[in-house]
């Protein structure tokens, strides 16, 4: 098949020393062997966790570590492609290459994002493979099996679900001609080097195996009678706010106002006015899925922190993290997420890049930052409750139910800023999405703003343009974009090229079902 597989392909090769509510402790091995593994279901839980741990792995490449660093570092560039996430200068050039949209080349070497994504989420797919394969022979608990089964299943769902989003093109509602596009390879069996390879098919067979994966997750972990061990953990209501956001994906409202209820009903909406926001605490109440990241675990160079947290003595922050000053702007005043950006500052008082005053600058994040700076250590958090209403929200919008809409986006904004309800009152009931930096007027206008606002540099700004058919610009009045990305020189307009990765050569080298001359995306003018 490719031998990208052979990286980590047997699951055999991850094992972890144990796991307790409050702590998952992995250590990745050459050692172990996937019989003893697979013999219980409570044995297959550290193949389980082993597969988290590669969540927030490096070296999925030849080389660039320090911007491959898994699934953060992977949301990261994707939120970078858009208008709201700047980079203030080039620093040590890791990610201002995806900002200045300036790594299309990357798939003919085994080093850029074309190649580290294609191979990580692959890996996961394989990983999981072999779990969903050892259900026949696994004994143990059938409860722990159910836990065990469901969370592989939906590593697997996650994983095709990223490769659609970062290598087709949106392939819109059920039915619809753009269904018939290009997918991606799909594989169901434990794989290894030499395996036979696959072709792309089309992306609604890809979208099929989204759904069938996460659909039976959910029935197994809905199966499972006990809690969550781990916040690192697939629960059924992350789960159910996966299976929210692949049908946000492929338009499909009513399943995703359905999940996305279902999965709120496990947290709650983290009030952050008074004060700077704990989200980076993986146990904050209304945080359902993260990475919790141990002091033992210190992920280094391609740890995102050690590019975003500007305060940390890093040569990777030499380039610091912002808001774009539209978005910035659009946070009225007493909104307790305004703390996590500074506010803008006279040029003089600007701190110097890469020292313990670097955030010392307009506009300059401070939301995704090192819990012990001194230790490099930091959570991740993939999904919180307050998605989960604005995805609700948006949905129940599209299908017109709009006292649905107002009632859901304003639980999230009244948790943020005094007097919401009286913005929200100005919004029409509308489903219209006007450009998006201009007048905020209808109350779809309004939702996609706090989500934008809400899950600044959580959720990948790209994903939503895509699936939503928009453009952007950069280009506004007074933009803090070092690039610009003037539409004379990039297409940034619905449906670009550009918004998409190309498959990495190696496949095509590997893979003799895929032929390059039909099957790579293509290459954009």
């Amino acid at each position: 098949m490719k031998k990208i597989f052979a990286l980590i392909a047997v699951i055999a090769a991850l094992t972890v020393t144990g796991c307790a509510k409050d702590f998952l402790e992995t250590q990745p091995t050459d050692k172990g062997a996937s019989d003893q593994i697979f013999e219980t279901s409570e044995n297959a839980l550290t193949a389980i966790n082993g597969i988290y741990r590669l969540l927030y792995t490096g070296s999925w490449g030849d080389g660039w570590e320090a911007e491959n660093g898994g699934l953060p570092a992977f949301i990261l560039v994707f939120d970078l492609y858009a208008e709201d996430h700047v980079m203030d200068a080039s620093g040590s050039g890791w990610f201002y290459y995806d900002y200045a949209y300036d790594t299309w080349t990357d798939y003919t070497h085994n080093n850029g994002h074309s190649y580290n994504m294609w191979n990580f989420f692959y890996s996961l797919i394989s990983n999981a493979n072999y779990v969903i394969a050892a259900e026949p022979k696994m004994g143990g608990s059938e409860d722990m099996k159910n836990y065990v089964l469901g969370q592989a299943f939906a590593i697997r769902s996650m994983a095709y679900w990223w490769l659609a989003n970062s290598f087709c093109f949106n392939g819109g509602e059920a039915g619809s001609e753009s269904r018939k596009l290009a997918g991606v390879p799909i594989y169901t069996e434990p794989t290894a080097a030499g395996s036979e390879g696959k072709g792309r098919g089309t992306i609604q067979e890809t979208y099929q195996r989204i759904n069938d994966d996460i659909d039976s997750a959910i029935v197994r972990l809905e199966s499972y009678t006990g809690e969550q061990l781990h916040i690192s953990h697939i629960d059924k209501y992350v789960a159910y706010g996966l299976k929210a956001r692949a049908a946000m994906t492929q338009r499909d409202y009513a399943t995703a106002l359905e999940f996305a209820e279902k999965a709120m009903a496990r947290g709650t909406i983290q009030d952050y006015t008074s004060g700077a926001p704990a989200i980076n605490d993986a146990s904050a109440k209304n945080v359902l899925w993260g990475l919790a990241i141990q002091t033992d675990q210190a992920i280094g160079s391609w740890d995102i922190m050690n590019h975003m947290d500007a305060d940390c003595l890093s040569t990777y922050a030499k380039a610091r993290h912002q808001i774009g000053n539209w978005l910035y702007d659009q946070i009225p005043a007493g909104d307790g997420r305004l703390t996590w950006w500074t506010a803008p500052l006279p040029e003089e008082e600007w701190g110097t890049a890469g020292t313990a005053e670097g955030s010392k600058k307009s506009w300059v994040q401070k939301k995704i930052v090192y819990i012990n700076s001194a230790v490099s250590t930091g959570d991740h958090v993939l999904m919180r409750t307050e998605e989960m209403y604005l995805t609700a929200a948006e949905a129940a919008c599209h299908l017109e139910n709009y006292s649905k809409a107002r009632e859901y986006v304003k639980e999230v904004g009244n948790n943020r800023v005094v007097g919401y309800d009286d913005i929200v009152a100005t919004r029409t009931d509308d489903k219209t999405i006007n450009p998006t930096t201009s007048t905020v007027k209808t109350l779809m206008d309004e939702i996609l703003l706090q989500r934008r606002i809400e899950l600044w540099s959580e959720f990948p700004r790209m994903f939503d343009l895509q699936r939503l058919d928009l453009g952007f610009v950069r280009t506004w009045d007074g933009s803090n974009h070092a690039e610009l990305l003037d539409k004379a020189k990039f297409n940034t307009n619905a449906g670009s090229q550009q918004f998409i990765l190309h498959i990495p050569n190696t496949e095509f080298d590997a893979n003799h079902a895929m032929d390059r001359t039909k099957d790579q995306n293509p290459a954009f003018k």
